[in-house]
């Protein structure tokens, strides 16, 4: 495994080509899980992050770290974000009825709708809470089915950011949901930091707040 701390202004989030390897070495080298860190980069870090065509993205981190933000503002129309979903079923639902009423069906829509795009054989940018390995399973063997690679783009926010973020976003989680949430992206962050990844996952990219906002555009080519 690679972790790369420097040289990470190219687009693309992969391994970069190697002219000087012999076709093996390079295939080799593909094989290879990278961790790049765009952290404390003093806006010396990518615009854009270039992937290739039917590939499959998620984007985990803390609630309120800014992963819809992100999604939104850079997938170009191919995000799947739970978000969505629930704000759907929001302005469907009487005002006054409590969300954790009708939360199962909320998460049964958003997964038939990521279900269906990843049918679709379409890249995705998924939205991932970083409890759910499930899902990032999920994802890698939809991947590896269609013979394309899964990446995470993992957002490294302090515990105050987050619970800031929330605040604006005027929607919370419980200390004891948020407690189970810092576990597990806690625990992505440290195994990134070594130069691990996810079972299934070709990469990683760590990301601070000032180089997720600098990111414009999460391109499939």
């Amino acid at each position: 495994m690679t972790l790369q701390h420097s040289g990470a202004y190219a687009t693309t989030a992969g391994v970069p080509a190697q002219p000087g390897l012999p076709a093996r070495g390079r295939a080799a080298a593909r094989a290879l899980p990278v961790v790049r860190d765009l952290r404390d980069r003093h806006g010396r870090v990518p615009r854009t992050l270039t992937f290739a065509a039917g590939d499959l993205v998620v984007v985990s981190g803390l609630p309120g770290s800014g992963k819809s933000t992100l999604i939104a503002r850079t997938a170009q129309g191919r995000g799947i974000d739970s978000q969505d979903a629930r704000e759907r079923w929001e302005r469907r639902m009487p005002a006054l009825l409590p969300y954790a009423v009708y939360r199962p069906l909320v998460r049964l829509a958003h997964y038939a709708g990521l279900w269906r795009a990843l049918r679709s054989g379409a890249p995705v940018v998924v939205h991932d809470c970083g409890t759910q390995a499930w899902v990032r399973r999920w994802l890698a063997r939809e991947a590896a089915r269609r013979g394309r690679s899964l990446h995470l783009l993992l957002l490294d926010v302090t515990p105050g950011t987050a619970r800031e973020g929330q605040r604006e976003r005027g929607r919370g989680v419980s200390g004891y949901a948020f407690h189970r949430h810092r576990r597990a992206v806690g625990r992505l962050v440290r195994d990134a930091e070594r130069g691990a990844v996810p079972r299934g996952c070709a990469s990683a990219v760590l990301m601070d707040r000032p180089a997720a906002s600098a990111l414009t555009r999460i391109a499939f080519l």
